[in-house]
């Protein structure tokens, strides 16, 4: 009895369930349709072998564009109201709004945005890293990681799939200096677990994200 007493307070105490996370809620965004028409090879149905257009996202207003024209890129990209772009061959590869990145959509603008990432579960990252975390090893953007561990989602030369990669979470500063950390979830229409059609709808992008509004580096959220 007493051995059995034992091992149900053991197991009872290793078969505890962690603590759920705490704080605000996330945002999340499910099949953002960005630049459908584009096609890299040859054009299929309904789709033009052309560059993909640029696509910008405002954290705080949930509103994407599609850059097209430079017109757009005028009246659109010079300013802090968005904080992410999805960018390059099928949206993929996505860049902070910050003016002092040469070759970005936001480049001469205003933007403050940078980013680092964190080899953490999205739910793990509570805080984010210090301003020289964000100095010595910030990025201006990630898509395709080749080995480098600098992207969102691996790719596969022979079969031509993303799959994206778990448990890799990116702290942002918004255009406007605030702290927020970010999940890209996937690049294919429904969010799907496994992608085996090279032709699957996308790009439909999935991601979360928290925005800390009070300026501070708190991240924690409830999801």
């Amino acid at each position: 009895m007493i051995s059995a007493a034992v091992m149900l307070a053991s197991c009872g105490k290793d078969g505890e369930d962690a603590p759920a996370p705490t704080g605000p809620a996330s945002t999340v965004i499910s099949d953002l349709q960005a630049d459908t028409g584009a096609s890299v090879g040859e054009p299929g149905e309904g789709k033009e072998q052309r560059p993909f257009y640029s696509l910008i996202f405002s954290f705080s207003t949930k509103q994407s564009r599609l850059i097209k024209t430079k017109a757009d890129s005028a009246q659109y990209l010079k300013n802090t109201d968005w904080d992410i772009a999805f960018t390059q061959e099928y949206n993929s590869y996505v860049v902070v709004n910050n003016g002092a990145h040469t070759g970005t959509p936001g480049a001469g603008g205003p933007g403050k945005g940078a980013m680092v990432i964190i080899e953490k579960p999205y739910d793990q990252v509570t805080e984010a890293p210090s301003d020289e975390a964000f100095a010595s090893n910030g990025v201006h953007g990630v898509g395709w990681d080749s080995g480098n561990g600098y992207g969102w989602y691996f790719y596969s030369l022979s079969n031509h799939i993303c799959v994206p990669i778990k448990n890799r979470t990116f702290v942002l500063k918004t255009a406007d200096g605030k702290f927020a950390k970010l999940a890209l979830l996937n690049i294919y229409k429904g969010n799907p677990p496994v992608v085996t059609d090279l032709f699957w709808p996308s790009p439909f992008l999935t991601f979360k994200y928290f925005v800390q509004a009070d300026g501070s580096r708190r991240l924690n959220t409830s999801n």
